[in-house]
């Protein structure tokens, strides 16, 4: 029995999706796709053998056999097509974050708490990658095993490598900011790490534009600072950048008690040194998918498993809410200068002010 798989959106991630999907889940078989872009679909047509391809994502909803749907497409559209997929009793893996909006973000979850009385089996997850990474699980397992005693100090960043097309000035308007659309995968990775009922107490942020000034028309910039209190005694500090010269350069560090676990603090693509007139070097992986490929199929597999296995998701879906929430204070925090404190229920003391 494998899953029947639909793939919204088929630009460079939803790509990557839909082969993960294809050919590397065994027990799960891509059955449609959907595009409102004809470039993409012709791509579906020559890459993913057996799909039928569609215009609209209502269309492909109604899909013959369709059990699960991988949301993929613009972050301006996860939440509502994840809505329509939940509605219909469909099993949702959605490409993060779930909106740059707190309130529709937590629409997804109220959907699904809604479905999923009648609907009990149902599956909904938020694609938070690096849960997936084999480096970050060992990490996570030496901690609960209790090898760095109570972790207390959380260190991360996501650093993308430069690019000079411009490319992220121009996504800058949709994004949500460097902090949804970057630090998100390291704000999941403190509520990982720390507990997925940690509460926020404050957070504070600061930012630059070192090499795209033009991001300030959008509220954003290219390199940024965050610090994330937790009550309970908990702090973590974040470093986002899109302007690293060799190339993708994400890692985190936890600290406890009585030790430390680092991860892909010295980053690297194989085991190759490269030696020269000057001295040793090792490349490192591009970009953020040549870091992260493996743990994208292992999330494609055990998101498969779950849904026909009837199993615990690898995650709840809302965690993805308390993420969102926590990078839009910190966007917050980065353009008025002001740090955002929040109560023991994890609400705003004060309103927001942009």
């Amino acid at each position: 029995m494998s899953l029947k798989v639909g793939i919204a959106g088929l630009g460079r991630m939803g790509a990557r999706h839909a082969l993960h999907f294809h050919n590397f889940t065994p027990r799960a078989q891509v059955i449609a796709a959907s595009s409102p872009r004809p470039e993409e679909l012709e791509w579906a047509h020559k890459n993913l053998v057996g799909a039928t391809t569609y215009a609209d994502f209502d269309d492909m909803l109604n899909a013959p056999g369709l059990q699960a749907v991988v949301i993929a497409s613009a972050t301006s559209v996860h939440a509502e097509q994840a809505i329509k997929a939940i509605k219909k009793g469909l099993h949702v893996l959605c490409e993060k974050p779930l909106s740059t909006s707190i309130e529709e973000s937590q629409s997804v979850v109220d959907a699904y708490r809604t479905s999923i009385k009648t609907h009990p089996s149902q599956k909904v997850i938020c694609g938070f990658s690096r849960r997936f990474d084999a480096s970050y699980r060992d990490a996570f397992d030496k901690m609960t095993d209790g090898t760095i005693g109570r972790p207390s100090v959380f260190r991360s960043q996501t650093c993308d490598k430069l690019d000079p097309s411009g490319f992220f000035v121009e996504y800058a308007q949709f994004s949500g900011g460097i902090f949804v659309d970057c630090s998100i995968h390291d704000i999941d990775l403190a509520l990982w790490f720390f507990g997925e009922d940690s509460t926020v107490k404050s957070v504070s942020a600061v930012g630059i534009t070192a090499v795209s000034p033009e991001l300030r028309k959008y509220n954003d910039r290219d390199n940024a600072f965050g610090i994330i209190e937790f009550y309970g005694g908990k702090i973590a500090q974040l470093f986002c950048s899109r302007m690293m010269a060799a190339g993708q350069e994400d890692c985190t560090e936890i600290t406890g008690t009585k030790g430390k676990l680092a991860v892909n603090t010295q980053p690297a693509s194989n085991l190759v040194n490269i030696y020269e007139p000057t001295g040793i070097r090792r490349e490192i992986p591009p970009h953020y998918y040549g870091r992260f490929r493996e743990a994208f199929i292992t999330e494609a597999n055990e998101f498969t498993a779950c849904c026909l296995d009837d199993t615990e998701p690898p995650m709840r879906v809302e965690g993805a809410v308390a993420a969102v929430r926590i990078g839009c204070a910190l966007q917050e925090s980065l353009i008025t200068g002001k740090k955002i404190e929040f109560d023991e229920r994890g609400e705003r003391i004060e309103k927001a002010r942009i």
